[in-house]
């Protein structure tokens, strides 16, 4: 049987496709922008007849009903990174978070440590070949599918083709959905005064010929709107977004003077508008690959002048990051903030900036702060952070003893709560 024949055969009903999950199943769903939105409503439909069903994810997107009140006995999220559908979720003790580093997630499931049942991904139609694209997000989902028992798709004409180590072949896929639906867009919102200040700081300690990688927020849409001048600039990220692709049109982002991969923009997950979707569908300057690829300590080295620019929740004077909770709330996760901060320090003349507002937004809390709020999570130790931008500056902290630490970063807080910063520094004995 040709592929052609194999696809036709697996085409079924979304009711079939997600009638192989069966109760007490460890599944998996692709994320992101490739969140399979039309087969996680068709798997809550069949909440009354299923309990105890594992969802191992990373960053849903859209609307969760597997997550909604009433679920808890039918489907419990075992979610590698928090978001607004399952943080709630959390707090209230009916789902788990798992606390791993991004680039440490495919080897779970590839390696068995934890077997999938059934996964449920969204991918692109397939091409002359049979080879099915994992589109705007590549992600663990490659891993996941190539380790589980059963692969559901969700296959939609209007998910872009992209290219790089993000095929998976029709004979590979049991059951297939077909759709013509809009690709989740990711939130366009214009970077704010304080934001546009702190990227007035980033935008000089990026070099010609740097490669960048670049968190969620408007702090790296704002880095990338001033950058304009630079030359010959790569990208190695793991989000690319419409900000990328604006630096492309422009000629700031050429990645030629990469010196790994060489003139491509390399990611695992694409998110953002339709017109980005667009752009990368096809488009050989653009490569995603697995995780454990892209966030390799190792393999982020191997560009020089490597610039990580990632944001956080809070920093203690001592240099303590906190990036995945609120307290003992669980907000986020690690993501891959850890595997960029460590990568860009091994790369030659490479550059690990955390980069945050010195306040919340009310202005009313600091976030420099005397000691992470109890139970917060350190996501990225002391030793591993070179400098922490905020409106009022940067500190540069690699190799600065805890006294050096402390001044420099009570340095570029608001200046309203450098005063009990201080009082504190001086009763540890931190101050001269």
């Amino acid at each position: 049987m040709n592929w052609l024949d194999q696809y036709k055969s697996k085409v079924v009903s979304i009711e079939e496709a997600v009638g192989v999950v069966k109760s007490n199943d460890r599944i998996y769903l692709s994320g992101n922008a490739a969140t399979p939105l039309l087969l996680t409503k068709a798997l809550a439909q069949r909440a009354p007849d299923l309990f105890n069903v594992e969802v191992n994810h990373i960053l849903l997107l859209g609307n969760d009903p597997l997550s909604m009140p009433g679920m808890a006995q039918h489907f419990r999220h075992n979610s590698f990174f928090v978001g607004p559908g399952d943080r709630e979720s959390i707090a209230e003790g009916n789902s788990d978070f798992v606390p791993v580093h991004l680039s440490q997630i495919p080897a779970l499931f590839s390696s068995e440590y934890i077997p999938l049942d059934v996964v449920l991904v969204h991918l692109s139609p397939p091409d002359s070949h049979g080879f099915m694209s994992f589109g705007a997000e590549c992600g663990a989902s490659k891993a996941a599918a190539e380790s589980a028992k059963i692969v559901v798709a969700q296959v939609n004409e209007r998910m872009p083709r992209t290219l790089g180590d993000v095929f998976i072949h029709v004979s590979r896929v049991h059951k297939i959905v077909e759709c013509s639906i809009p690709i989740i867009e990711g939130n366009q919102i214009a970077a704010s005064d304080i934001e546009e200040k702190i990227a007035e700081f980033i935008a000089p300690m990026i070099e010609d010929g740097a490669t960048l990688q670049l968190g969620i927020g408007g702090i790296p849409d704002a880095v990338l709107a001033r950058i304009e001048g630079k030359q010959h600039l790569g990208i190695h990220t793991e989000m690319i977004s419409d900000g990328v692709v604006n630096a492309v049109e422009k000629g700031i982002i050429t990645s030629q003077k990469k010196t790994l991969h060489p003139g491509k923009v390399v990611g695992t997950f694409a998110l953002g508008s339709q017109q980005l979707y667009d752009y990368v569908h096809n488009n050989p300057l653009f490569e995603l690959h697995p995780c454990d690829y892209t966030n390799n300590p190792y393999i982020i080295a191997q560009n020089e002048k490597m610039v990580s620019i990632n944001s956080c929740i809070e920093v203690d004077i001592t240099g303590q990051v906190c990036s995945d909770s609120i307290g003992t709330k669980i907000y986020s996760g690690f993501g891959g903030q850890v595997d960029f901060v460590r990568g860009a320090a091994l790369s030659k003349g490479g550059k690990p900036i955390i980069a945050l507002p010195s306040t919340t937004k009310d202005g009313k809390i600091s976030r420099i702060v005397s000691q992470l709020k109890p139970g917060a999570g350190v996501v990225t130790s002391r030793a591993d952070v070179h400098y922490v931008v905020t409106e009022y500056g940067t500190a540069s902290l690699h190799g600065k003893n805890l006294r050096q630490r402390a001044e420099a970063l009570i340095s570029i807080a608001h200046p309203k709560f450098r005063p009990q910063l201080e009082e504190y520094q001086r009763n540890l004995k931190l101050a001269k």
